[in-house]
């Protein structure tokens, strides 16, 4: 049993090591190749003729529901009940609005990306974002030869007395989880963003008719979104750097920043694309029966 116990543990040290350098490896060749979060998306010649397909499709609704709204309001004055004023300030709420739908969400977003930059900046002292903090970490770590030698090396402050491999691979794990999960997450946004633009564009039937619940929701969503990339960022650098000094509690500011759209839903900003896609769907549901009712009330 001594000679098993003393063979296994000598194969289960080398495979933790093996396992260790490939991990230590991944994630230094993932932080090196981190982008800016996904805003040059929309640099892209192919992205920018898909919002210009739905800016002009924006133009029509925004016409038909302009005459729409013509028909509503000349049907309702001949009850008494119309007003010429709201039609007027509903046809400028919705000039306004599909002038300025697809610049506004993209310029936001790109101002909440630059100023999380700016901010990264001025915490850390140095032009340094999320994927050079992470790099430095991950560097200073594959310089250590042994993963016993971990708890030794100072990379995670407060942790000096770790002695087992398996608790060294753990928190290297979750901090590579937190960082991943967040990097994605902002990844995915810039798509996100450009459905949104896309379902945004649905609205814009409403706008000039008085409607405009719908579009309040989807400019709630945007600003949850611009607000969501720049939160996660920054609690996620703010964790790098509390992790040399306090690695425990490095790693639950970097692990809660993946609560932040959840938090931001649950006050209104929900950034995900399932309720907006459900109220444009509705919407427009809405403009065809409307276009049919009016249509039948026009005396042949």
């Amino acid at each position: 049993m001594f000679i098993w116990d003393f063979v296994m543990g000598d194969v289960m040290d080398q495979i933790i090591d093996w396992f260790y350098g490939h991990l230590v490896g991944f994630l230094g060749d993932f932080f090196a190749q981190m982008g800016n979060m996904g805003v040059e998306l929309f640099d892209m010649t192919w992205v920018q003729s898909i919002v210009l397909f739905f800016t002009y499709l924006a133009w029509i609704l925004y016409v038909v529901g302009l005459v729409v709204s013509c028909f509503e309001t000349g049907i309702e004055y001949q009850s008494g009940r119309g007003s010429v004023k709201d039609a007027a300030l509903n046809a400028i709420k919705g000039f306004m609005a599909v002038s300025l739908f697809t610049t506004v969400p993209i310029e936001l977003y790109k101002l909440s990306v630059t100023l999380q930059s700016s901010l990264t900046a001025g915490i850390t002292g140095h032009n340094s974002g999320v994927g050079d903090l992470a790099n430095a970490i991950i560097g200073e770590l594959g310089n250590i030869s042994d993963v016993s030698s971990v708890g030794s090396s100072g990379v995670f402050g407060g942790l000096s007395t770790i002695t087992s491999p398996i608790m060294a691979l753990f928190i290297i794990i979750l901090m590579g989880y937190a960082v991943v999960k967040v990097f994605f997450a902002n990844l995915k946004r810039g798509g996100i963003l450009l459905i949104q633009i896309a379902v945004g564009s649905l609205y814009m039937f409403s706008v000039p008719r008085g409607y405009i619940d719908g579009f309040i929701q989807w400019i709630k969503q945007i600003i949850g979104l611009c607000l969501t990339t720049f939160l996660q960022a920054t609690i996620l650098t703010a964790g790098l750097m509390v992790v040399k000094d306090n690695a425990l509690l490095g790693l639950g500011l970097m692990l809660s920043a993946g609560e932040v759209p959840r938090i931001a839903g649950a006050f209104g900003l929900d950034t995900s694309t399932k309720a907006n896609v459900m109220s444009a769907v509705y919407t427009a549901q809405a403009a065809v029966n409307t276009t049919r009712t009016i249509a039948q009330a026009i005396p042949k």
